[in-house]
Order: structure tokens, then sequence, then C-alpha cells
């Protein structure tokens, strides 16, 4: 099991856990963590959006392109921002931290 810690707006920490190979949306959404994934995964939106914490950030694959470009659509961008849905867990991300921002905003549906 890889073990995840969601940080919410209000500071608190949950945990959770997933089998290998499972994408951090599925996780954060089974753990009641406010993100909407309006386009199931396929980088159509930016309802995903999460902040990793510094010391994991560099240990996720680069962003792709793609993802870089809906993460100019999200709310309260970070250095650290990624999407959840192209975060796809293994035993290298056991312990990974992400906060969840305090906004977000579809850019599909204006």
């Amino acid at each position: 099991m890889v073990k995840v810690t969601f940080i919410t707006a209000k500071g608190e920490r949950v945990e959770a856990a997933a089998e290998p190979g499972a994408r951090l949306l599925e996780v954060a959404q089974s753990a009641d963590m406010p993100l909407e994934g309006t386009c199931e995964g396929q980088m159509a939106c930016s309802t995903c959006h999460v902040i990793v914490t510094p010391d994991w950030f560099g240990k996720l694959p680069r962003a792709s392109e793609d993802e870089e470009d809906m993460l100019d659509l999200a709310a309260g961008v970070t250095r650290t921002s990624r999407l959840a849905c192209q975060i796809v867990l293994d035993a290298a991300l056991d312990g990974l931290e992400v906060r969840i921002p305090g906004e977000s905003r579809d850019m599909q549906r204006r």
C-alpha cells in the first residue's frame, strides 16, 4: 500500500492508502477530498488541482506541457501545483503529502 496525506484548506491532515498504480485523484475522492475531477482524468479541466509539498514535488515525474497548460487555468496555482489525475502512485511516493487548495475554478463551466 502507498500512504498519502492530504492537508485540507483548513489545515486538517487526512491519511489515505491505495494500491500502487492508483491515481491520486481517485484516492483523494475516496478520502472525501473536494476534488471534482470533472473530466474524469482526461486532462480537460483543472478541478483536481493539488499543491504537492516541496519535499515531495521533486520526486514526481515532470508535468507534461498539456498538464502545465491546464494548471494555468486553476485557481491558486503555486510552483508545486499538479493535477491529481496525472499522479500515479508507486512505492517511491509512499508518504506523499499534498495540500488541497482553498478555492477551485472549472474553466470548462464558464
